[in-house]
């Protein structure tokens, strides 16, 4: 079973009836004693960073889902369940992430120059719509994904690591940002598969592969 985490943020609903779709057992949940007995753990999230470790602080939920993630135990973050991974983040103020991975989450700070693209078009804040992954070293959940395909984004805010080892996948938005990361267990996305069609569909059911063989 698959345990969608609640914690009170995020857009829950689509990424369970994503995975229901696939014919996963995955459900939405805020009970440890599901979490704790899950094949796997899906951390979607939409809000603020400070936000959304207060929430999982608040239920007792951070510790166990860190735990869990550090024996071992499958992990799709999605968004900002990629961002708390990290180790602090700018957003609102500095606030501490789970630090997992080294590193911080940061605002997309255009200057001049990177405004005036080519088309003439400025990059607008939030990052918002589809644009293409370049893998930088292909995880497992990217199996039947083909290089530089779509996904979905909505972010103000992206992950800088300090360990380039673990950054599997780039997107240009101004910059090159990291979009995805990976190491061993841990896998975790800026853009969201559940609202990515085909391609995001493929790394769901990849993912559910995982669990159900953990």
């Amino acid at each position: 079973m698959i345990a969608i985490i609640d914690y009170g943020m995020g857009n829950l609903r689509s990424v369970e009836k994503a995975f229901l779709k696939l014919g996963a057992d995955a459900c939405i949940t805020s009970d440890p004693k599901v979490i704790l007995t899950s094949n796997g753990i899906v951390l979607p999230g939409v809000g603020a960073f400070k936000d959304c470790m207060a929430s999982l602080d608040r239920l007792d939920l951070l510790e166990l889902i860190k735990k869990e993630i550090l024996k071992g135990k499958p992990y799709l973050g999605i968004c900002l369940g990629l961002q708390i991974l990290f180790s602090e983040s700018e957003e609102f103020g500095f606030c501490k992430g789970m630090d997992i991975f080294k590193g911080r989450v940061q605002k997309f700070k255009f200057t001049d120059s990177l405004k005036n693209q080519p088309d003439g078009i400025a990059l607008k804040i939030p990052h918002m719509g589809w644009n293409t992954v370049s893998i930088i070293n292909k995880p497992p959940i990217f199996a039947e994904i083909p290089d530089n395909s779509y996904f979905y984004f909505v972010h103000s805010y992206y992950v800088s690591p300090e360990d380039q080892d673990i950054i599997a996948g780039k997107t240009d938005y101004g910059i090159d940002f990291t979009s995805m990361v990976w190491r061993d267990n841990i896998f975790a996305v800026q853009f969201h598969p559940e609202k990515s069609q085909q391609m995001g569909l493929k790394l769901l059911e990849s993912f559910k592969k995982i669990c159900e063989s953990a």
